[in-house]
């Protein structure tokens, strides 16, 4: 080998630095977006160590989803002031991203610790549970609506969660008030709800009050659930206990984890207040 070329390391050995194919180092440079230092008069390539940083960044702006047209054209047009606008600028991106993959992360492991809760939970069993206060995003009222005026609520309310970055692993909940669990109208219900992290000062935010709740759980198509209401308020009448204000049902497992209604696992938290 030339002596020339002692420093230089040709196209298989770049290649394996900076662990891509040689396909790839070909292709950078018939498209003019990145070049060896030098060629032999045969045409082999050879890269200098000092292009192992050119060659870097190119891989990391491609990793800020940079197409190789836009990687070109800050090549060609390179300077001090121009690489420190577009860092700046991939650093602010960096950073929605970071902030997204940690809600995506936290929503994931809300729904893996759910599930793996309802997988071992006795559905059979209906208790008495002392829970802390919660904050709920509430929907408009949704009790006795036509169906148009339903679908409008449901759609302003997850809609809003979604432009919020509110949807936190947890399932869309719904409340329904005491009057109606009287009377037999489970389906009939005040509001939906999305649970929040924290009393953030959002419009139409409840706080689900700390207390006394009757658990139970409702397993299977949620159509039926009167029946294990019907449960819960005999469970309460034998305990000589009076129901509270409003109840709160979400999904433990839905759609998401088994298909077909059968496969539902519905929460029921009524509030209780002093016995009878």
């Amino acid at each position: 080998m030339n002596e020339k070329f002692n420093k230089y390391f040709n196209t298989g050995d770049f290649a394996k630095l900076c662990n891509v194919k040689k396909q790839t180092l070909f292709h950078y440079d018939d498209i003019g977006i990145f070049s060896p230092e030098l060629r032999d008069d045969n045409g082999y390539r050879y890269y200098s160590y000092q292009q192992f940083d050119v060659f870097n960044v190119i891989t990391i702006l491609k990793e800020t989803h940079m197409s190789l047209k836009e990687i070109k054209a800050y090549l060609d047009n390179r300077s001090p002031n121009t690489l420190v606008e577009l860092f700046k600028n991939k650093v602010l991106d960096i950073d929605i991203e970071i902030e997204n993959l940690k809600r995506i992360r936290k929503l994931m492991e809300t729904k893996i610790f759910i599930t793996e809760n309802a997988c071992i939970i006795d559905y059979s069993k209906i208790s008495l549970e002392f829970f802390d206060e919660e904050y709920l995003l509430l929907s408009n009222s949704i009790e006795n609506v036509s169906h148009k005026d339903y679908f409008k609520i449901v759609s302003d309310h997850m809609n809003y969660c979604t432009l919020n970055n509110l949807n936190s692993g947890h399932s869309i909940g719904a409340m329904i008030s005491k009057d109606n669990i009287l009377k037999g109208v489970a389906e009939n219900y005040s509001f939906l709800y999305t649970k929040l992290d924290s009393n953030n000062d959002l419009p139409f935010t409840f706080t689900k009050p700390k207390g006394l709740y009757c658990v139970a759980y409702h397993e299977g198509d949620y159509n039926a659930i009167d029946k294990t209401y019907n449960k819960i308020l005999q469970f309460l009448k034998n305990s000589s206990i009076a129901i509270g204000k409003y109840s709160y049902e979400e999904f433990l497992l839905d759609e998401v984890t088994g298909k077909g209604y059968d496969n539902y696992l519905t929460k029921i938290l009524v509030e209780v207040k002093s016995p009878i």
